[in-house]
């Protein structure tokens, strides 16, 4: 069974794999594995957050003085 990804862990191995990049102590091998590997994690990540954006809800007083919800992108466009 495949597991689930979770976005702090994805998060989290993103920063190592910068951490060992920015060291300069590994093969140029190592360093393309671990290019790709931070790609891979970035994306997710973005995905992620884009799909959590798009579930915002965001409780509005209108001009009457009554609470709507409006999407996340109905409030950008104000």
């Amino acid at each position: 069974m495949a597991k689930k990804k979770i976005f702090e862990t994805s998060l989290k191995r993103l920063e190592e794999i910068t951490n060992e990049m920015e060291k300069n102590e590994t093969t140029l091998e190592n360093s393309l594995k671990l290019y790709k590997e931070g790609v891979e994690e970035a994306m997710f990540c973005a995905e992620f957050l884009k799909n959590m954006e798009e579930q915002v809800s965001i409780l509005q007083k209108d001009a009457n003085g009554f609470f709507k919800l409006n999407s996340f992108y109905d409030m950008e466009e104000n």
